[in-house]
């Protein structure tokens, strides 16, 4: 597992002694207040006075309980730490007056979250906690600078349905599956888009769509939209970096891609760039795989299937990120 994360676990054991200022201090509040024991987690114990719990590591079984010496088979899976310092107490007082125990975790290994597409570190992430989807996408890295509109989660039916308007469930019943638009939830639009994450969700950042330029500009290629809902032709010219000297910009066009999942050939929509940088005419919105064409002003014309062509057989036209 990558980068496991660890944490120094002590319970501290002893009659009426006050060890709070050792080790077990170490480990985070948060942690022992939120975080949810489960199979295959572990602890490591030193106890004061029980040589046979001290300095050994023990993992919580598969049916949820640890098997500890002396205290007997307890019942972890379901308790936050704090929960199972005071169920040990209850334990411990029949054998030491006023037992003091902190608790902490060496190896968070059953609440597994996976964070996969366009983020730095793509994997799997334990919850230490409650966290968000923000706080988990954080742990990730961040964004990557071509994430795409939305995040898609995918979370086991057994959790409970994702809270969102959006949210479905899959065909068999088995999952809730929901979208978050990523620039709403960055821009803090809408606090409930930032949803608590449960353990064994899947969080998925697809790329996002890309519109292309070619022709007579100073830098063609692919560009990326991100986290926005669209770009306009003056934005994807200007990231192109302007038009070429020979432009012929009362000539251009977006070849368009077909509707649907039928295929078929690209439609012509004619751009006036001449009038829109002049302000008499309206900017045009592009979707998603358009192709501006801006034709060299010596050129009578240029099929749909020769720029086609040309992006398919990989003319060296970059994807501008």
């Amino acid at each position: 597992m990558n980068d496991l994360v660890t944490l120094s676990l002590v319970v501290l054991i002893g009659c009426g002694a006050n060890l709070s200022g050792q080790t077990a201090g170490q480990t985070p509040a948060a942690v022992r207040s939120t975080y949810v024991l489960g199979p295959d987690d572990q602890i490591v114990i030193r106890a004061l006075h029980a040589e046979e719990i001290s300095d050994k590591p023990f993992r919580i079984e598969s049916d949820g309980y640890l098997n500890l010496p002396l205290v007997g088979r307890i019942q972890a899976t379901g308790k936050s730490v704090s929960a199972l310092e005071a169920e040990l107490r209850t334990r411990l007082a029949a054998y030491y007056l006023d037992p003091e125990v902190n608790i902490s975790v060496t190896e968070f290994r059953s609440q597994p979250v996976s964070v996969i597409g366009e983020v730095a570190n793509p994997g799997v992430q334990q919850l230490q906690g409650h966290k968000t989807l923000l706080q988990v996408i954080s742990a990730a890295g961040g964004l990557k600078p071509d994430a795409g509109q939305v995040v898609k989660i995918t979370r086991k039916i057994e959790w409970g349905r994702i809270p969102l308007a959006t949210a479905h469930d899959d065909p068999a019943g088995q999952f809730s599956i929901a979208e978050v638009n990523l620039r709403g939830l960055l821009e803090s639009r809408d606090p409930t888009q930032n949803i608590e994450i449960r353990p064994d969700d899947v969080i998925s950042i697809p790329q996002g769509s890309i519109v292309y330029v070619i022709g007579e500009v100073k830098k063609p290629g692919g560009f990326v939209i991100g986290t926005r809902s669209n770009i306009t032709v003056l934005e994807a010219l200007s990231m192109a970096e302007g038009l070429g000297a020979r432009a012929a910009a009362g000539r251009a066009r977006i070849l368009r891609p077909p509707e649907g999942e039928d295929g078929g050939a690209r439609t012509e929509v004619a751009v006036n760039l001449t009038r829109i940088l002049a302000g008499k005419a309206p900017d045009v919105v592009l979707h998603p795989a358009d192709i501006l064409l801006i034709p060299n002003s010596a050129a009578k014309s240029a099929t749909i299937r020769s720029v086609e062509a040309a992006i398919q057989i990989g003319t060296g036209l970059a994807i501008w990120r």
